[in-house]
Parts: C-alpha cells; sequence; structure tokens
C-alpha cells in the first residue's frame, strides 16, 4: 500500500472512532469531511481493510441509504447487523430503519474537517 493511500485510510480511521455509539455515518459523509466527496469507495476500502475493529467501530459506517453494504466483511453472516442491534439500531433486510435518527454526519459534528 502507497503511504498516500495508507495516510488517507488513517484519517478515515480517526473519524470512525468518533461515532457514538448507537450511531451510523456514511462511506460518502466520510469523503466529503476529509474533502475528497468523490472518494466513498476508498472510505469502503479503507472499511474492508480495518485491521483492529475493536478500536474501529466500522460496523457503524453504511451506505447513503442505510444499507448494510460491509456486511461481508465481518465474521458471520449477522454479525455487523448483530452489533449495530446492540447498540440499539433496528435493521430488517439489511438496512437501518429509521436511519436518519441515527444518522451522524462528521461534518455537523466535528466541524472543521481535517
Amino acid at each position: 500500500m502507497d503511504y498516500k493511500k495508507e495516510h488517507f485510510f488513517e484519517k478515515v480511521y480517526e473519524i470512525v472512532k468518533q461515532v457514538p455509539y448507537g450511531r451510523v455515518t456514511s462511506y460518502g459523509a466520510i469523503a466529503r469531511y476529509l474533502g475528497s466527496a468523490r472518494s466513498a469507495r476508498v472510505v469502503g476500502w479503507a472499511m474492508n481493510n480495518v485491521g483492529d475493529r475493536e478500536t474501529v467501530p466500522a460496523h457503524r459506517v453504511v451506505n447513503r441509504n442505510g444499507l448494510l453494504t460491509g456486511k461481508h466483511h465481518f465474521q458471520g453472516t449477522q454479525l455487523m447487523q448483530q452489533l449495530l442491534e446492540n447498540e440499539g439500531i433496528l435493521v430488517r433486510n439489511d438496512q437501518i430503519l429509521d436511519f436518519k435518527k441515527h444518522y451522524w454526519d462528521p461534518l455537523k459534528e466535528l466541524g472543521e474537517p481535517l
């Protein structure tokens, strides 16, 4: 992995660590916060490469519609859903119910982008 991509991934992880318990954000929201709005897919790659899910709550990052598009990167077929439901977020058919209620936007919550 080249340095530039590795540096971007680390910035992504720092944002994800700040997503509060019981809240979710999207790949695009993280990309926008980092000033790279067209890099939602790269944020997804970063989430797929998280080494330590204990400190980086990757389960709190979903697509812009609240779909658990990254669920196949978790051990077990329902682990991502289980982790979210443990935080009080209801999921049906791989989609977060009442997504807007649980949505956390780093641009609104963190202020100045990194």
